[in-house]
């Protein structure tokens, strides 16, 4: 059957499109070439996300641009693709599928002073919309994969576990800046505290740390129980410069979160709770990033010495009276002001382990 260029690249190829953006793009470069007066295209997925409910894709006939419009769960609904089409001309739009979260592609014409498309124009598109079923199916499909992962998993790690690296006992050693981040005085606190206040209070301290890696760009690797573990790893190849902007960012991440801690204490404070004391450290080092685990339940996480002595490192924070402390490794891939704190004997690790901490801590 002789089909036409947007019909058949739906039918042979737009299954393995790497994206929706690429996905959009192309299919709306074709309908152009194949003589349809487009100014624009929308497509939107749901996803299955704590925080996004839908990702909508937008892409300009003009210059071929994809950009990226977000709607958030606790936002109320809105038609962000319809919204931003509308902008450019009469507006074609169907849902591919029967559901309300189903896939929605819509398209824009150009802005001559019609109302809507010509009649064989929408014909055309809602053949696209037959054709474009199943490759969006199995799109839509691999976006929400990647995103349960990556909400469970964080980006990189998920990436690794997407790309094939499932077998117990494989990984990469890498080099990473590390944070460890626990609350002080969990166990009495939620012995008093109401357990849905609890995991209130719980989700409000995680929104600070989890938040401050982010933004400068580590990735969350463990929530276990009121703890955090951390990593940013080197992804320069200048060795010594990757490190010191590895470590760079740690610091900046270890501030941002006790800045952000100091300002949940005062919001609780002016409510009558009580404050959430966390401590915090930060390592730099080797690790295996990769699977460990049962037969048949895994876990993608980081194991090695640096992880430990991370780890211990952070349970000095009480007795020494810090929200944060730092060790020489990251110490010496630093150029930030640190307060010594002189050498530590660590439960576990063989030698000492010199201590900073921030300079207003």
């Amino acid at each position: 059957m002789d089909l036409p260029s947007p019909l058949a690249w739906l039918v042979d190829e737009a299954a393995v499109s790497p994206g929706p953006e690429r996905f959009l793009a192309e299919l709306g470069r074709r309908l152009l070439a194949d003589g349809l007066p487009l100014s624009g295209g929308a497509l939107t997925l749901s996803v299955p996300h704590p925080i996004i409910a839908r990702r909508t894709w937008l892409w300009r006939a003009e210059t071929g641009a994809v950009i990226e419009a977000l709607a958030f769960a606790a936002a109320p609904r809105s038609d962000a693709g319809r919204e931003w089409l509308a902008g450019l001309g009469p507006v074609w739009e169907e849902r591919i599928g029967p559901a309300p979260d189903d896939p929605m592609l819509g398209w824009a014409g150009i802005a001559n002073g019609a109302e809507a498309f010509a009649p064989d124009a929408a014909a055309r598109l809602r053949e696209v919309v037959r054709f474009a079923a199943a490759p969006l199916a199995a799109l839509a499909a691999r976006e929400a994969r990647t995103a349960l992962l990556e909400a469970y998993l964080g980006r990189r790690s998920a990436a690794r576990v997407q790309s094939g690296a499932l077998a117990r006992g494989t990984g990469e050693t890498i080099r990473a800046a590390l944070l460890c981040a626990d609350l002080r005085d969990f166990t009495a606190l939620s012995e008093v505290t109401e357990p849905h206040a609890m995991i209130a209070a719980l989700d409000a301290y995680f929104d600070r740390v989890a938040g401050a890696v982010h933004a400068f760009g580590g990735e969350v690797l463990k929530f276990i129980g009121d703890g955090v573990l951390a990593i940013f790893p080197v992804t320069t190849g200048a060795e010594a410069r990757g490190d010191r902007d590895a470590c760079e960012a740690a610091l900046k991440a270890v501030a941002a979160s006790r800045a952000g801690m100091i300002h949940l204490d005062r919001m609780r404070e002016a409510e009558g709770l009580a404050p959430l004391p966390f401590g915090a450290a930060l390592h730099f080092g080797e690790i295996l990033w990769g699977n460990i685990g049962a037969a048949d339940r895994l876990d993608f996480t980081a194991i090695g010495p640096a992880v430990n002595l991370v780890s211990r490192l952070e349970g000095l924070c009480k007795p020494l009276g810090r929200s944060v402390l730092i060790s020489g490794a990251v110490a010496d891939n630093t150029a930030a002001t640190l307060t010594p704190l002189g050498e530590h004997v660590l439960r576990g690790i063989a030698e000492p382990c010199a201590v900073f901490t921030l300079g207003e801590d």
